[in-house]
């Protein structure tokens, strides 16, 4: 299974950078698309970082894991009509999701958490539409990982590398953090 992680401007950088190090370290092709049509994404610190590929012309299928990192740059994410698009059909076909801090509010606006057990960051808690709020840091509930802050950031890149390669990988990729 192969792994893209979104980022446009405003990303929440150690949530970002942290699931494609660890992704990559337990094995998964892990590949950054950038939403802003250029490959050079602004996080939220100031820090520019070069995305893999632009989200135009990319590739995408079912098999793959989407990730969302949070941050500022979440509202970029509920105006990008095809990475909206591309999420619902994503989660119709049963493909994996995972979005950390402010980035599931993305989402529960779409709907996918409904009657899903979930996590963000706590100020955002009132936009995950039908999910049921976990007393949890990280949390998988069937095809979706959500996780609520970047203080979580290892936490949910470990949990994204054992639904994607199992527990033993993960593990295996802890010990030697």
């Amino acid at each position: 299974m192969e792994a893209r992680v979104f980022l446009t401007n405003g990303f929440e950088e150690i949530e970002a950078i942290t699931v494609i190090d660890i992704l990559r370290r337990g094995g998964v092709k892990t590949a950054s698309v950038s939403l802003t049509g250029k490959h050079n994404v602004t996080g939220s610190r100031d820090i520019t970082v070069k995305a893999d590929m632009l989200f135009d012309g990319a590739y995408f299928d079912e098999k793959m894991i989407m990730i969302l990192p949070g941050g500022p740059g979440t509202a970029n994410y509920k105006t990008h009509n095809g990475l909206l698009l591309l999420l619902r059909v994503h989660h119709s076909k049963g493909g994996k999701i995972g979005a950390i801090c402010a980035a599931p509010t993305v989402l529960g606006m779409l709907g996918i958490l409904a009657d899903k057990l979930a996590v963000c960051y706590p100020t955002c808690e009132g936009e995950l539409g039908a999910a049921k709020i976990a007393p949890a840091t990280t949390i998988t509930d069937g095809n979706i990982t959500t996780s609520k802050s970047p203080a979580s950031s290892t936490e949910f890149a470990l949990e994204l590398l054992r639904v994607i390669k199992g527990s033993e990988i993960a593990n295996s990729v802890k010990e030697k953090l």
